[in-house]
């Protein structure tokens, strides 16, 4: 294991990540919204941050761009500094890469779909692309019968029944026809002017065709191209999207195209990053968000979310019209950290009893009682509704009772739990405000269910 790096992130700094786009188009391919429709019953998936990045387990990329709210590595000069960076790909060995175990895990959670970073803005590709040598085929896994990575992370998943989302930066920092080498490097973008120099401009726009055409081509059915790097695109930094998508959707029909922050016809869901929007969307979006602080693994001691903060954030996240896209990072020699397997296990134990509350429902009007801890699904009928009882991580305990205005169960309706079918007691006051007890021996569990019907 190599030295770890003195970089860091300045406090406070959140330049990176990507807010929530205000605007919202739906496609016109019949064929995008029925995969869309699909998508928004899965409701939970898996981010998988890995790369070079993993070796040192510093934040992903990031580090070698010389914007403020990065803290420089001062016993290097910048230059020496992105050299070592992308001279880790020659470290880059996971001799325990186990894309099969990860999909078991993944699928165990509840999750059912991925998002794999085949590229991130560093530009290390995890897969053989040909238009580079900065690859995985050219780094310390060179040679071994899985070297093209996201053939096998894509296949595993796939053969769990997950939908597969390809994650992949549009700037790529390792390209000489984006950061071209004979320029400064003062920020995430181009360093360069397109109109002084428009044919290194073509040049990247062909790479960046080229390497979508890879993906879309060599890895089976791709369900989502989920594009990164929301600054890289038109008119400042035009990379002739419309005709990558087209040739993508070519390929793939009815391929899911997700590019971030970025309001438009290649924005078919919105991804508001590591935060949950205040109210409801019904509109397609997912918000992004770690298991730890981090995206990738990371050396350093990391914080963990708790199952019962997971399972707390999905319910919110789905009562407002969502899903969740889980972060998590393989270690550098491949393998899902023991950790985080066991906080999946615990919700995945929970999924499976009460996930009848989050999977293929839709929002209703009245989706939160947010005092109380209790969120609110329907079915796509809107004739039976799901409440989620939550609780916070500071409270050892779920609430004896809860209470809440509207969805008014209907008269002689039983409200039963997911879990076990108990039916609970309740009761409807003067004001017209629901009142339902839960049994003694729930309130130390992490999240409860029940449903009811309203008509």
């Amino acid at each position: 294991m190599l030295a770890v790096l003195s970089v860091s992130m300045a406090v406070g700094a959140q330049s990176y990540v990507h807010e929530q786009s205000t605007d919202y188009i739906w496609p016109d391919d019949g064929l995008v919204v029925q995969k869309l429709h699909e998508w928004q019953d899965l409701k939970f998936g898996v981010i998988l941050h890995w790369g070079v990045y993993s070796v040192p387990g510093i934040c992903e990329s990031w580090t070698i761009t010389s914007e403020d709210w990065i803290t420089p590595d001062t016993t290097r000069t910048y230059e020496e500094y992105k050299q070592w960076y992308w001279g880790l790909s020659k470290d880059f060995n996971p001799t325990q890469f186990d894309p099969e175990g990860w999909a078991r895990v993944a699928k165990d959670a509840g999750m059912r779909y991925v998002v794999f970073t085949t590229k991130h803005h560093d530009g290390f590709c995890l897969w053989d692309s040909q238009q580079t040598d900065y690859t995985v085929a050219h780094s310390g896994f060179a040679g071994n019968e899985r070297v093209d990575v996201t053939k096998y992370v894509f296949d595993a998943f796939r053969n769990e029944g997950m939908m597969i989302g390809c994650y992949f930066s549009k700037p790529d920092w390792h390209s000489p026809d984006y950061w071209w080498p004979s320029r400064a490097t003062a920020n995430r973008l181009h360093n360069y002017s397109i109109s002084q120099y428009p044919e290194k401009w073509e040049r990247y726009k062909s790479f960046v065709y080229n390497q979508v055409e890879e993906l879309m081509t060599g890895y089976g059915s791709v369900d989502i191209l989920w594009l990164d790097g929301g600054w890289c695109t038109a008119p400042r930094e035009d990379i002739g999207l419309d005709s990558i998508v087209d040739m993508a959707r070519s390929h793939q029909p009815g391929l899911i195209v997700v590019e971030r922050a970025c309001p438009g016809k290649h924005e078919n869901y919105q991804t508001p990053e590591r935060m949950i929007p205040e109210g409801q969307i019904n509109t397609p979006w997912e918000s992004c968000i770690t298991l730890t602080d981090d995206w990738g693994w990371v050396s350093k001691e990391s914080r963990y979310k708790s199952p019962s903060t997971v399972i707390r954030m999905l319910s919110e996240v789905v009562a407002k019209g969502g899903s969740l896209l889980l972060g998590v990072g393989p270690t550098p020699q491949g393998t899902i950290e023991q950790r985080s397997v066991d906080i999946l296990e615990e919700v995945g134990a929970w999924m499976k009893r009460n996930g009848q509350a989050i999977y293929e429902t839709r929002t209703t009007p009245v989706y939160t009682n947010e005092e109380h801890s209790v969120w609110f699904t329907a079915d796509k009928e809107g004739k039976t509704l799901y409440g989620i009882v939550t609780r916070a991580d500071n409270e050892s305990l779920l609430p004896a009772s809860v209470e809440w205005e509207g969805n008014t169960p209907r008269k002689g309706t039983k409200i039963t739990l997911l879990d076990g079918g108990k039916t609970l007691r309740w009761r409807v006051d003067a004001q017209g405000k629901t009142h339902v007890t839960l049994p003694k021996n729930l309130l130390g569990k992490d999240a409860v269910a029940f449903r009811f019907h309203i008509k």
